[in-house]
């Protein structure tokens, strides 16, 4: 790829995009920014190939760390930040998804958003850590080096992070939603 070798890119560009993609969704819940993110990062790369550094960490660390930065930046820039309303309305159904048909569909679809919203509402430093580790499925020692700081903050990122969605989700299921 560094060789400018177009059949090299492609294969990497189909390997890489959904997880930069899902990653900066995870982080921003935005798709258009989330799109935004994904092609900055490749063109990032394609400036600068030069850059990458394999004597300093993976490939896959330096896409998330680059996604991390862009999805930052775009935030900042565009003053986004994911909130969960107090008092949201939602479907009062009995807790359990076991129902049968759209019900449990709709319970199910219902949990899912609870917690998509609940990961958005999380500080940016914990969200990271949720994301990267839990949803990304990245070591702790590569969530480590994307996010610049030593593994045993991104341990204690993510249990904060953990007790925190623990609590918000324990206040949906009390509101009903």
């Amino acid at each position: 790829m560094a060789g400018g070798e177009e059949e090299a890119f492609t294969a990497f560009y189909r390997r890489w995009q959904a997880p930069i993609y899902r990653f900066a969704l995870q982080m921003s819940g935005d798709r258009q920014l989330a799109e935004e993110v994904t092609q900055d990062v490749f063109l990032e790369l394609i400036r600068g190939v030069g850059r990458f550094d394999a004597a300093r960490g993976a490939v896959r660390s330096w896409l998330f760390g680059a996604a991390r930065h862009q999805t930052a930046r775009r935030m900042r820039a565009e003053r986004r930040y994911a909130a969960i309303e107090d008092g949201a309305e939602g479907d009062t159904a009995e807790p359990g998804l076991a129902a049968a048909g759209a019900l449990g569909d709709l319970a199910r679809d219902q949990l899912r958003e609870s917690v998509r919203q609940a990961v958005l509402s999380l500080p940016a430093h914990y969200r990271e850590a949720v994301v990267l580790c839990d949803l990304q499925e990245v070591s702790y020692e590569e969530a480590a080096r994307v996010l610049e700081c030593a593994v045993g903050t991104v341990r204690s990122r993510l249990s904060r992070a953990r007790a925190l969605l623990a609590g918000k989700l324990r206040a949906y299921a009390a509101s009903g939603v």
